[in-house]
């Protein structure tokens, strides 16, 4: 960050009075602008034991599957970004069930909410963020073709915990290592 968002003035990285953190702080009007961690928000959609997945028309991870999800916009809960990310990446409506997991990628300054969520019926279709879209069983899932590793561990939890007939909500963080990545749960 060069310039303040309030004045326009230019701004350093110093760390404020009382803060423990260096902070973009204008040298101006002294506007201390704080840099946090993106809400993800999105669902496990499910129809009659198949769970939707979007294949990505859009980079990081372009031609890869994952769950709709997305960042929240300001203005909106996180159960609205989930069922607006849904509608805008599948065309489908969903009914949120229950939030499922919370997950932090510090890595890259991100925390994923998804819930369960029920798919309305069989109407859905690609959205322009989406090259397809389909319902898969667990046996068919795309495993080796998943975009992300938070989706690949929240739909592993999730499976589990149905063939246990028990959901529970998950907490935990993915870290980043030299060698891939380590998820790390608290429930």
């Amino acid at each position: 960050m060069k310039y303040c968002g309030e004045c326009g003035s230019q701004v350093e990285l110093v760390i404020p009075k009382d803060d423990n953190r260096h902070r973009h702080v204008c040298l101006s009007c002294k506007t201390i602008h704080y840099y946090n961690p993106k809400i993800v928000a999105g669902c496990i959609p499910d129809l009659d034991g198949k769970i939707l997945l979007c294949k990505r028309a859009i980079e990081p991870q372009y031609g890869k599957w994952t769950l709709p999800a997305g960042f929240m916009e300001n203005g909106e809960s996180t159960t609205q970004a989930a069922v607006r990310e849904t509608l805008e990446e599948a065309n489908a409506m969903v009914e949120i069930q229950d939030l499922y997991t919370v997950i932090n990628l510090p890595h890259v300054n991100q925390v994923y909410l998804i819930y369960r969520a029920k798919l309305s019926d069989e109407g859905y279709s690609s959205g322009v963020e989406s090259l397809e879209v389909d319902l898969y069983a667990e046996a068919d899932v795309p495993w080796e073709h998943l975009a992300f590793p938070v989706i690949r561990e929240t739909l592993s939890l999730y499976f589990e915990d149905k063939r246990a007939g028990n959901f529970k909500i998950r907490t935990g963080e993915i870290l980043k290592k030299e060698e891939g990545y380590e998820m790390r749960l608290h429930t």
